[in-house]
């Protein structure tokens, strides 16, 4: 007799980090596990290709609980994340990883992974001046949420797995970070992190992960599992970019202060992040490690092999004049 396959609720299974966990599941048609996709929006293009692929898929929203418990009856396991970018508001995002953890432990979901990051305020309070205080108690905003959400979790005694993510190398299609040709014609990427390595990760890669860690089962409750899948200097990833492009790509490292004034939406959120992780960068990066990930994950993409994969989707920038 077949054992009963066991149910993964994946929260933003439209997403990037959902839709690689979806992809992923589905795709192993022996690991004992199925798939309920949730969205606010399950009649979108995304969700039905989703269904197509043999998810099920089930309507939820992070800020209704109800709809939550609902979608989490009768599942063994769920993948909870939030996205800050779509609503900029660290509250409504801690009050959404509550809505998540009250659901879980309403459901008895047996294993919860929670993609979360630092709370960076431990290592840089309030009153310390290195970087500015932003929203009037955060010092990285998107960073800082998840990090306080952990006590969601851990206060309702749901067994969890935290895991670390790292900057999605997606940025450099979706995000504005892409390389930019300035008036001398060079392609340049700016970012403050000095000499430093960044941790990154291609963002299907997280869901994969966390395949990994579903699939260890208890191994991983009540640990905090970093994950990247390359860390690489700004130096390192534009020779990366120039072999990808065929032409030479230059890092510019640009101080904090002046990445924060760039003065697009985020900026200052973004000045701060860079910056708590190229000063603690030896603790950030010892967090993430990439024979871990790939214990997880064996298809774990570096940054050459996600290069190949997407050089053509990069869209090329101009510097502003």
């Amino acid at each position: 007799m077949t054992a009963r396959k066991k149910t993964i609720a994946v929260v933003g299974a439209t997403g990037a980090q959902g839709g690689g966990l979806v992809r992923a599941i589905l795709k192993d048609k022996n690991s004992g596990f199925r798939v309920r996709a949730l969205t606010r929006t399950p009649r979108s293009e995304k969700a039905r290709n989703l269904a197509e692929l043999g998810a099920e898929v089930v309507k939820a929203d992070l800020d209704n609980v109800k709809s939550l418990k609902k979608a989490f009856d009768g599942v063994q396991a769920a993948y909870c994340v939030t996205n800050f970018w779509e609503h900029m508001s660290p509250e409504k995002e801690l009050a959404q990883a509550g809505n998540m953890a009250e659901a879980a432990e309403y459901a008895g979901v047996e294993h919860v992974v929670w993609s979360t990051l630092e709370d960076t305020r431990t290592r840089v309070p309030l009153n310390d001046n290195r970087m500015p205080t932003l929203m009037g108690k955060y010092k990285v905003p998107h960073f800082d949420a998840k990090g306080e959400a952990n006590e969601e979790f851990e206060s309702r005694d749901v067994p969890t797995t935290f895991l670390l993510t790292s900057f999605y190398w997606d940025n450099f299609v979706h995000f504005g970070m892409e390389p930019k040709r300035g008036a001398d014609g060079v392609l340049t990427i700016a970012m403050p992190m000095a000499d430093k390595p960044l941790p990154g990760i291609a963002a299907a890669d997280i869901g994969k992960c966390a395949f990994g860690i579903f699939q260890r089962g208890p191994e991983y409750i009540g640990k905090t599992v970093g994950i990247a899948g390359e860390h690489l200097t700004g130096k390192q990833m534009a020779a990366a970019f120039s072999r990808a492009l065929g032409e030479k790509v230059v890092y510019h490292d640009v101080d904090p202060d002046t990445y924060r004034a760039f003065g697009f939406q985020g900026a200052e959120d973004l000045g701060n992040m860079f910056q708590f992780k190229r000063d603690f960068n030896d603790e950030f990066c010892r967090a993430r490690s990439i024979k871990v990930s790939r214990s997880l994950n064996p298809e774990l993409l570096n940054f050459d092999a996600w290069l190949a994969k997407n050089e053509k989707r990069i869209p090329i920038g101009n510097v502003a004049a």
